[in-house]
Protein backbone atom coordinates (compact mmCIF):
# COMPACT_ATOMS: atom_id res chain seq x y z
CA UNK A 1 0.00 0.00 0.00
CA UNK A 2 1.40 3.54 -0.86
CA UNK A 3 1.88 6.08 1.68
CA UNK A 4 1.88 9.82 1.64
CA UNK A 5 3.39 12.03 3.88
CA UNK A 6 3.43 15.72 2.57
CA UNK A 7 2.78 18.70 4.56
CA UNK A 8 2.12 21.96 3.25
CA UNK A 9 1.25 25.30 5.26
CA UNK A 10 0.95 29.31 5.25
CA UNK A 11 1.68 30.79 8.70
CA UNK A 12 4.14 32.98 10.18
CA UNK A 13 7.09 32.92 12.48
CA UNK A 14 7.03 33.17 16.02
CA UNK A 15 10.38 33.97 16.63
CA UNK A 16 13.75 34.77 14.25
CA UNK A 17 15.40 31.58 13.65
CA UNK A 18 17.86 29.79 15.95
CA UNK A 19 21.38 29.93 14.51
CA UNK A 20 21.72 27.48 12.42
CA UNK A 21 24.15 24.21 13.76
CA UNK A 22 26.63 22.25 11.94
CA UNK A 23 25.94 18.49 11.54
CA UNK A 24 28.28 15.37 11.63
CA UNK A 25 27.37 14.57 8.43
CA UNK A 26 29.10 18.33 7.30
CA UNK A 27 25.49 19.62 6.54
CA UNK A 28 23.26 22.20 8.57
CA UNK A 29 20.07 22.02 10.43
CA UNK A 30 18.08 25.44 11.64
CA UNK A 31 15.09 25.29 13.66
CA UNK A 32 12.12 27.65 13.90
CA UNK A 33 8.60 27.55 15.38
CA UNK A 34 5.98 28.68 13.07
CA UNK A 35 2.24 29.63 13.72
CA UNK A 36 -0.72 28.72 11.45
CA UNK A 37 -4.50 29.37 11.77
CA UNK A 38 -7.65 29.47 9.56
CA UNK A 39 -10.09 31.96 8.15
CA UNK A 40 -13.62 31.47 8.36
CA UNK A 41 -16.80 33.72 7.82
CA UNK A 42 -18.75 34.78 10.52
CA UNK A 43 -22.37 33.89 9.07
CA UNK A 44 -24.09 37.18 11.14
CA UNK A 45 -21.69 39.71 10.00
CA UNK A 46 -20.17 37.90 6.56
CA UNK A 47 -16.95 39.20 7.82
CA UNK A 48 -14.16 36.85 7.89
CA UNK A 49 -12.67 36.47 10.76
CA UNK A 50 -9.23 35.00 12.39
CA UNK A 51 -8.74 31.98 14.40
CA UNK A 52 -8.31 33.17 18.02
CA UNK A 53 -6.43 29.72 18.38
CA UNK A 54 -3.65 29.09 16.21
CA UNK A 55 -1.77 25.68 15.76
CA UNK A 56 2.34 26.63 16.61
CA UNK A 57 4.59 23.98 15.05
CA UNK A 58 8.12 23.30 15.52
CA UNK A 59 10.09 22.97 11.99
CA UNK A 60 13.72 22.22 11.05
CA UNK A 61 15.23 22.63 7.53
CA UNK A 62 18.54 20.73 6.57
CA UNK A 63 20.96 21.78 4.30
CA UNK A 64 20.93 18.69 1.55
CA UNK A 65 24.23 18.43 -0.48
CA UNK A 66 21.97 17.29 -3.75
CA UNK A 67 20.37 20.24 -3.99
CA UNK A 68 21.40 23.75 -5.15
CA UNK A 69 20.40 25.98 -2.60
CA UNK A 70 20.62 26.01 1.32
CA UNK A 71 17.40 25.76 2.49
CA UNK A 72 19.28 26.34 6.86
CA UNK A 73 21.36 29.36 4.85
CA UNK A 74 18.53 31.20 3.21
CA UNK A 75 16.30 30.78 6.05
CA UNK A 76 18.53 32.38 8.78
CA UNK A 77 19.43 35.16 6.40
CA UNK A 78 16.29 36.48 5.31
CA UNK A 79 13.41 34.65 7.42
CA UNK A 80 12.56 37.05 10.52
CA UNK A 81 10.09 36.81 13.42
CA UNK A 82 6.39 37.93 12.16
CA UNK A 83 7.28 37.14 8.17
CA UNK A 84 4.47 35.09 6.58
CA UNK A 85 5.98 32.19 4.68
CA UNK A 86 4.80 29.24 2.77
CA UNK A 87 6.17 25.85 3.60
CA UNK A 88 6.16 22.41 2.05
CA UNK A 89 7.75 19.33 3.96
CA UNK A 90 6.88 16.04 5.99
CA UNK A 91 5.60 15.41 9.39
CA UNK A 92 8.53 13.54 11.68
CA UNK A 93 8.07 11.74 15.34
CA UNK A 94 10.45 12.97 17.59
CA UNK A 95 10.85 10.60 20.95
CA UNK A 96 12.61 11.11 24.18
CA UNK A 97 12.81 10.10 27.79
CA UNK A 98 11.75 13.06 30.15
CA UNK A 99 14.83 14.45 32.06
CA UNK A 100 13.01 14.83 35.17
CA UNK A 101 11.38 11.20 35.14
CA UNK A 102 8.39 11.80 33.64
CA UNK A 103 8.46 8.96 31.29
CA UNK A 104 8.42 8.92 27.50
CA UNK A 105 7.85 12.12 25.68
CA UNK A 106 7.45 12.98 21.80
CA UNK A 107 6.03 15.66 19.61
CA UNK A 108 5.54 16.19 15.90
CA UNK A 109 7.54 18.77 13.93
CA UNK A 110 7.74 19.84 10.54
CA UNK A 111 10.93 18.78 8.37
CA UNK A 112 11.18 21.39 5.61
CA UNK A 113 11.79 20.97 2.09
CA UNK A 114 10.46 23.33 0.37
CA UNK A 115 9.68 27.22 1.18
CA UNK A 116 8.66 30.59 -0.23
CA UNK A 117 8.51 33.95 1.25
CA UNK A 118 4.84 35.41 1.12
CA UNK A 119 4.56 39.39 0.75
CA UNK A 120 6.76 41.83 -0.31
CA UNK A 121 9.64 43.73 0.47
CA UNK A 122 9.69 47.53 0.56
CA UNK A 123 11.29 49.55 -2.42
CA UNK A 124 14.11 51.02 0.26
CA UNK A 125 14.74 47.65 1.51
CA UNK A 126 16.56 46.79 -2.04
CA UNK A 127 16.75 44.19 -4.77
CA UNK A 128 15.51 40.42 -3.91
CA UNK A 129 12.27 39.58 -4.38
CA UNK A 130 10.78 38.83 -7.93
CA UNK A 131 7.50 39.70 -8.89
CA UNK A 132 6.28 36.73 -7.20
CA UNK A 133 6.89 37.92 -3.71
CA UNK A 134 9.58 36.20 -2.81
CA UNK A 135 13.60 36.04 -2.78
CA UNK A 136 14.89 35.25 -6.13
CA UNK A 137 15.52 31.68 -6.56
CA UNK A 138 13.84 30.56 -3.59
CA UNK A 139 12.19 27.85 -5.72
CA UNK A 140 14.32 27.89 -8.66
CA UNK A 141 17.65 27.18 -7.57
CA UNK A 142 19.00 30.33 -9.01
CA UNK A 143 21.54 32.10 -6.37
CA UNK A 144 20.00 34.99 -3.87
CA UNK A 145 21.02 38.35 -4.13
CA UNK A 146 23.41 39.52 -2.04
CA UNK A 147 22.95 40.97 1.07
CA UNK A 148 23.93 44.71 1.31
CA UNK A 149 23.57 45.02 4.57
CA UNK A 150 19.77 46.70 4.94
CA UNK A 151 16.46 45.79 6.44
CA UNK A 152 15.30 43.58 4.29
CA UNK A 153 11.91 42.65 6.00
CA UNK A 154 10.45 44.91 8.19
CA UNK A 155 8.34 44.44 11.10
CA UNK A 156 4.63 43.51 11.22
CA UNK A 157 3.09 46.38 10.97
CA UNK A 158 0.36 46.26 13.81
CA UNK A 159 -2.65 45.09 12.54
CA UNK A 160 -0.72 43.14 9.78
CA UNK A 161 -0.13 39.86 11.57
CA UNK A 162 -3.55 38.18 9.35
CA UNK A 163 -4.07 37.62 13.22
CA UNK A 164 -1.89 35.69 14.90
CA UNK A 165 -0.96 36.79 18.25
CA UNK A 166 2.99 37.92 18.00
Amino acid sequence: MATLNKVMLIGRLTDNPDAPRTLPSGGTVVKFRFAVGRSRKNPQTGQWENDPNPLYIDCEAFSRPDSKRNLPDLITQYAKKGDALYIEGRLQLDQWEDKNGGGKRSKHKVVVENLEFLGSRTPEGGGGFSGGGRPAGSRTGAPLPPDDGGDDYPDAEAGDNGGIPF
